[in-house]
């Protein structure tokens, strides 16, 4: 097991994972955005520096991602992704604290993401992790349906 930064030219690696994760939210009433990513826009915002991105190896083999961005106090990740034959080994909660770790190395006091509420493992995954609801959404999808989020958010602690 590896987790490190994914580079520039890992972006087919990136979306390869997170199309595999995301494949059983293409039914749902307002499919993931997710799914309309592209190998492109993932190189170009990882170019940009905007965006970065964790891998997870298992070998050879990547089987998790997660992406995220910093600030001056916060990390904000997204599309947390693991491969549907991977799951329930961890894998998200090691990623998890990847990055709480590089949050702290790099000055910030929480952490913070956003998830649709119809998502109760994913929400429940979060909550068994320390983080808690913050706000609740009604955010409006490309399609124009309504989806309804929370933004969750862990506090760092530096001790």
């Amino acid at each position: 097991m590896t987790i490190r930064l994914a580079v520039k030219e890992e972006a087919p690696l990136i979306h390869e994972v997170m199309m595999a994760a995301f494949a059983e939210y293409r039914e749902m009433d307002v499919p993931s955005s997710a799914l309309e990513e592209t190998v492109e826009s993932i190189q170009q915002v990882l170019e940009s520096g905007k965006e970065q991105a964790l891998l997870y190896f298992d070998g050879k083999r990547p089987i998790g991602m997660v992406r995220f961005t910093l600030d001056e106090t916060s990390l904000y990740f997204f599309r947390l992704s693991v491969r549907p034959d991977s799951r329930g080994k961890g894998i998200a909660k090691a990623m998890l604290r990847a990055l709480e770790q590089y949050a702290k190395e790099h000055g910030c006091y929480e952490i913070r993401c956003s998830v649709r509420l119809s998502l109760t493992k994913n929400v429940r995954l979060y909550e068994s992790m320390g983080y808690t609801i913050l706000e609740e959404r009604i955010v409006t999808a490309v399609n124009g349906s309504f989806v309804k989020t929370a933004e969750m958010q862990k506090q760092l602690s530096y001790t």
